[in-house]
């Protein structure tokens, strides 16, 4: 393995994005726009992705101004493909820039992946090689985007299904070094990483206890789906697709029980069901909040990981 660069920046400017609620929030689902604003449901915030808003007007935008004025919001991106050789696109990052002017949102996401080469969109989120030259390009997209935004980005652990044999370091080393470098926060998807070490068969509360716990601004949970590799071995698929599973919830607890109280989004994108299911999810973790959490600390999370 080679010896890691030792480069420590100073924390970007966080801006807006320091105050998303530490209560649970959902994702806002078009069909629902007319149901939330009619019952003005008590959540700590909504979260939307960035890439279907990245136009002018339109009724998505109609919506959401009145949803955005009512609640905290949280704004995910899925388009930037941090981890491509390619540097972020700038005119993306100006429409991201516009998005957060008009809404200010209290935080903005995005995911340790890469969909994007050349000119060539690959509509899916997929793995990077954890090494030296990786590790050096991600953290140069990183400094970019937070530069040009103005705020602190939180990076999300990814869900894997194939790893690279050049890999010189555990993807845990390689977020926490990604976040020491950029000074970047962390998306933790629990989800994910049941859904990555289930793949890979590794140990999920080990990889829990590498992360760097004390940086996570936002807990995401959802749910699975199951099937089997070539070989007949479990491969869980991260499809957003059904409620969160008991074992993730088991997971998210524990994860609680170190933090304290922590934003923590239910998402939902295919297979959405009718707004008060979902509502009951949020229900549950701020439950679990209230009956595993430690008081809350200092800044976006207090404890060490």
């Amino acid at each position: 393995m080679q010896p890691l660069e030792v480069v420590d920046r100073p924390r970007p400017p966080v801006g807006s994005a320091a105050a998303l609620p530490a209560r649970a929030g959902i994702g806002l689902k078009p069909q629902h726009f007319r149901e939330v604003l009619a019952t003005r449901p008590e959540l700590g915030f909504f979260e939307v992705h960035a890439e279907n808003y990245m136009v002018d007007g339109g009724p998505m935008h109609h919506y959401l101004e009145r949803i955005r004025a009512q609640h905290p919001l949280s704004l995910h991106g899925v388009g930037l493909s941090l981890g491509a050789e390619a540097a972020p696109d700038e005119a993306h990052l100006d429409r991201l820039a516009d998005l957060i002017a008009r809404y200010e949102p209290a935080s903005f996401s995005e995911h340790l992946a890469w969909s994007t080469h050349g000119e060539l969109y690959l509509g899916d989120l997929l793995p990077v090689a954890y090494d030296g030259p990786t590790l050096a390009r991600v953290c140069r997209h990183v400094d970019r985007v937070q530069e040009r935004l103005g705020l602190r980005l939180l990076l999300e652990n990814p869900s894997t299904y194939v790893e690279f044999e050049r890999s010189t370091m555990s993807e845990a080393a390689f977020l926490r070094e990604v976040l020491r470098r950029t000074g970047c926060g962390l998306l933790l998807d629990v989800t994910n990483a049941h859904v990555s070490c289930t793949n890979h068969g590794r140990d999920v509360q080990a990889y829990l206890r590498e992360l760097p716990l004390d940086a996570v601004g936002e807990v995401h949970l959802a749910g699975y789906a199951h099937d089997a590799d070539a070989a007949g071995d479990p491969l869980l698929i991260d499809d957003h697709g059904s409620a969160v599973a008991d074992i993730v919830w088991g997971l998210y607890a524990g994860v609680v029980e170190r933090l304290g109280t922590v934003p923590t989004l239910i998402e939902r994108d295919h297979d959405v069901p009718a707004l008060p299911a979902l509502l009951a999810e949020a229900a549950r973790a701020e439950a679990l909040m209230a009956l595993r959490a430690g008081p809350r600390r200092c800044g976006v999370v207090g404890g060490g990981a």
